[in-house]
C-alpha cells in the first residue's frame, strides 16, 4: 500500500524552480512519477538519485507540491529528513541538489553525502 504524505515525520519540500523543472521533465514521461532515492555509494558513502518510474513501489511516499507529484521510498525518506530539492541553473550547467540537514558532509561534486 502506498503511503500518501502529509505526515511531518516524513516531511521533504521543493522549490518552485525544482518543481518547474520536474513539470517539464514529466512532459516526456506521461503518466510517470518523479523519484527521488538514496543510494549507498559515492565518494562521501551515499548519493542522491533522480529517475522516472510509471509504478510506486509499496513502501513510497507519495509527495504532491507546486503541481507536482514525487516519491521517496521509506527508506531514504530516513535519509531525507526535512530536506529540499532545488533546481540550480549556472553559467557551468544545470542541476538538481539537495538541501540536507542530516547530510554531515557533502562532496564537491554536491551528488554524494555522509550521515
Amino acid at each position: 500500500m502506498n503511503i500518501i504524505t502529509d505526515n511531518p515525520k516524513t516531511s521533504f519540500n521543493l522549490s518552485k524552480a525544482a518543481s518547474d523543472r520536474i513539470k517539464v521533465l514529466l512532459k516526456d514521461e506521461k503518466g510517470s512519477y518523479f523519484r527521488i532515492s538514496v543510494l549507498g555509494g559515492g565518494c562521501s558513502g551515499f548519493q542522491y538519485d533522480f529517475s522516472f518510474v510509471e509504478i510506486p513501489n509499496d513502501d513510497d511516499h507519495i509527495f504532491n507540491a507546486n503541481g507536482v507529484s514525487y516519491l521517496i521510498d521509506k527508506v531514504s525518506m530516513d535519509f531525507l529528513k526535512d530536506s529540499k530539492l532545488e533546481y540550480v541553473s549556472e553559467l557551468s550547467g544545470s542541476y538538481f541538489k539537495i538541501e540536507n540537514p542530516n547530510a554531515t558532509a557533502n562532496c564537491g561534486c554536491g551528488t554524494s553525502f555522509s550521515i
